[in-house]
């Protein structure tokens, strides 16, 4: 049994860092734990010739990733640099090697997942990936192990930081979009090219991943409906609060008899919904099990510790297997084929906001066509628009299938009385 475990790092950024940190501050935590010591051999960098601030003067620096891949004494390769193609060749390669690996690469594993999964598995590895999703909130191994013996019927949350503290500037402050991304940009919580996470691709990628896990299917990133915050404005959140609704951008995937809808899309919640309380970069996501009903996991969803704190646990993880003889058993193929709901069987409340010529019958020409479809209406508020021969409607229907409200909203475009339909969301619960 050995006495050391040898880690290679693929990364030094902002979580790479906080890794050797953890890992260098809790050294003998750690090794109380697990039995051994822990330590990272090689970590591989874009650029040698940049200054690094490392305690341990014994870590080698490399821009070979076969230093990692190759070197017999690694026993568990870290990976926390990002991207796809390239990082998959690497993990490839370590995993045929006899590496185990630890990631955080929610990208990577939504998007590859199955062949990693199934290539650790062959060569008897372990894979895993806690920090992918929420970032310092355990939720992949409570649904793995906590709520094991359950049968999960929906998680809903906020998944994303960056689009949670943009819509909370916008809310409390009232700034409009455009200005609250770019000071999002300027404090490092939104990327230079921002488009993953405002347009909803990050936060589905990881509602990819515990779909998977939550419903043992095989789901991938095409089964997820995406839509992005872009189209948000002060207007909406400000209609939604007068309805007694928060905005957020949510991801939910629900199960029942026919089948699974997996979705992330800005959503209206009641202000008392307590995920309406979840600010700033904050995370927070909601189990609904038959047995445990509702639970709730809550914290920070990306940040330098709280994304290192879940990588080392994966870590430790990975050690007490070794520890054990029990590596490469954590994988389990998932139970069931992918079902994927039907639009006509995917319910679920809208709001609406549009501008209609002020004209008569107006308000019953717009119902009509609803009613058609089987679709009535929860709250309607009418205001007075900018030009005087026009009314702005906000809407909020009763639960409706997505194919009927996609019928009714086609049909809308014959109506000479509307001018344009500005926002439409998904709605959860009753304010």
């Amino acid at each position: 049994m050995k006495d050391t475990i040898t880690v290679g790092l693929l990364g030094l950024g902002t979580v790479g860092s906080g890794v050797i940190e953890i890992l260098e501050d809790h050294k003998e935590s750690i090794q109380h734990k697990t039995g051994c010591n822990v330590t990272i051999k090689t970590v591989l960098v874009n650029n040698l010739s940049k200054p690094r601030d490392l305690k341990n003067t014994s870590t080698k620096l490399t821009d070979r990733y076969e230093d990692i891949t190759q070197d017999p004494e690694i026993d568990v390769v870290v990976e926390v640099m990002g991207g796809i193609d390239h990082t998959l060749t690497i993990l490839r390669e370590a995993i045929e090697n006899g590496k185990h690996i630890v990631t955080a690469n929610k990208d990577l594993v939504a998007q590859h997942g199955d062949e990693l999964f199934e290539a650790s598995y062959r060569n008897k590895c372990d894979l895993f990936y806690e920090a992918s999703v929420a970032g310092g909130i355990p939720i992949i191994r409570s649904i793995l192990d906590g709520l094991s013996s359950d049968k999960i019927r929906k998680m809903m949350g906020i998944v994303n930081g960056t689009t949670n503290y943009i819509l909370t500037k916008m809310t409390k402050e009232g700034v409009d979009f455009d200005a609250v991304l770019k000071e999002a940009q300027e404090l490092g919580f939104a990327e230079a090219d921002p488009t993953a996470d405002v347009d909803g691709l990050d936060a589905a990628r990881k509602m990819t991943i515990l779909s998977i896990l939550g419903f043992s299917m095989p789901f991938n990133l095409e089964d997820v409906e995406i839509k992005g915050i872009r189209g948000i404005s002060l207007a909406d959140i400000q209609y939604a609060e007068q309805l007694g609704y928060s905005v957020k951008l949510i991801g939910v995937a629900e199960h029942d008899d026919t089948g699974v809808a997996v979705s992330v899309e800005p959503t209206l919640l009641p202000i008392e919904h307590p995920l309406s309380s979840v600010n700033d970069e904050y995370n927070a996501v909601y189990v609904y099990g038959d047995a445990v009903g509702e639970t709730m996991f809550y914290g920070p969803g990306a940040g330098k510790l709280p994304t290192a704190t879940a990588v080392v646990s994966d870590l430790i993880a990975v050690v007490k297997s070794l520890r054990l003889g029990t590596s490469g058993t954590a994988y389990v193929q998932p139970q069931f084929s992918k079902q994927v709901k039907e639009k006509k069987d995917q319910l679920t409340k809208k709001y609406m906001r549009l501008h209609v010529h002020d004209q008569p019958g107006m308000l019953m020409e717009l119902t009509k066509i609803f009613a058609q479809y089987g679709i009535s209406f929860d709250q309607i508020i009418q205001r007075e628009a900018d030009k005087d021969d026009e009314r702005e409607l906000m809407m909020v229907t009763h639960q409706v299938s997505e194919e009927d409200f996609q019928r009714a909203y086609n049909d809308l475009e014959s109506l000479s009385s509307i001018r344009s339909v500005d926002s439409v969301f998904r709605v959860e619960g009753s304010n």
